[in-house]
């Protein structure tokens, strides 16, 4: 057992198993909570996770369980639940952590809140830090080089507590304190990534794909100014960066959504498997809520929330084909 500190990680799923192992990488001790009962006892006794991510053979300095009071004396814990539960499951977490990692893509449905909102109502002890960037978890798990932004609401100072246990040599956080930003970013690239998925499903082309991304980014920006998020974070890892890997392969689940779809799949038939969580599903209908009522200008996310509604995707791209020319830097 190592001597330095535990870390928590809530949530088992694949991008959770795999922080998990990242973090027990040099033999720290990892507390990895798990909904599923199944999934606690595999990993236990076999240091695997088949159900979620099969690939990753786990270190045996993670403890799996399936209560939370088993992590909630913990001074950092990472929260990897799917973003319409996190707050129900830090609801039940006995005590609050010293420095709450949020590791979660999304916007709540109903209230609309951010990330960060969810864990400060439900956490308002713990300092809420937002981890967010390119990853994908086969790749985290397997020890390949990734860096990600690291956004600290307790500026400098939760920082310099974080970033070391966090980092790894093949995981490097950058810092910001722009929590807003982060969560902006992760939260929208998972809708732009439906439509990428559909572009592929559809065979319109790289082209098309390209273009999509550019506007998506812009599009991006337009809700961050409003929504006060500092460009030059949504230009970084958590925006474009993760933008540009989740618009470009079969690996993101929210890719896989959209080219499913484009390819003439129900969108209801493809949510049914609760195993693999396309986030952008969840997220692009309070996405284009937010945006409509705020009036910011959103069409691939408006395209995409109707194409998960029912509408055809080829009549929902000729639509945005069709709409009136205009200038590069505005709408």
């Amino acid at each position: 057992m190592s001597d330095l500190e535990t870390i928590g990680v809530v949530g088992a799923g694949a991008w959770g198993t795999a922080l998990a192992q990242m973090l027990a990488s040099d033999s720290r001790s990892v507390i990895l909570w798990a909904f599923e009962p199944s999934v606690v006892k595999e990993i236990n006794a076999a240091h695997r996770n088949s159900d979620y991510l099969p690939s990753a053979e786990l270190s045996p300095t993670i403890h799996a369980t399936g209560e939370l009071s088993e992590i909630a004396e913990l001074d950092t814990v990472l929260c990897v639940t799917p973003a319409q539960v996190l707050g129900s499951v830090l609801a039940q977490i006995p005590t609050s952590p010293r420095d709450l990692v949020l590791c979660s893509k999304g916007i709540e449905a109903g209230t609309r809140r951010l990330m960060n909102d969810v864990a400060r109502a439900a956490c308002p002890d713990s300092a809420i830090a937002v981890l967010s960037g390119p990853t994908f978890a086969h790749e985290v798990a397997a020890g390949l080089p990734t860096a990600v932004t690291l956004a600290c609401e307790g500026g400098r100072g939760q920082w310099d507590r974080l970033s070391p246990a966090i980092a790894r040599p093949a995981f490097r956080p950058y810092y910001t304190d722009d929590v807003t930003g982060a969560e902006i970013g992760g939260a929208i690239k998972n809708v732009l990534a439906i439509a990428c998925g559909l572009v592929d499903g559809l065979e319109l082309g790289q082209n098309a794909r390209a273009a999509l991304i550019a506007r998506g980014y812009a599009e991006m920006l337009r809700f961050g100014e409003v929504m006060s998020a500092r460009a030059e974070t949504l230009s970084g890892l958590c925006g474009l960066g993760d933008l540009v890997l989740t618009c470009s392969s079969t690996s993101s689940r929210n890719f896989s959504l959209g080219k499913a779809l484009g390819e003439g799949q129900k969108a209801a038939d493809l949510m049914a498997d609760r195993r693999t969580v396309a986030e952008g599903a969840y997220t692009a209908p309070v996405l284009a809520e937010l945006a409509n009522d705020r009036g910011i200008a959103m069409p691939i996310v408006t395209a995409v929330n109707a194409i998960l509604a029912g509408d055809s995707p080829r009549e929902v791209v000729a639509g945005l084909l069709a709409r009136p020319l205009k200038a590069e830097r505005g709408e």
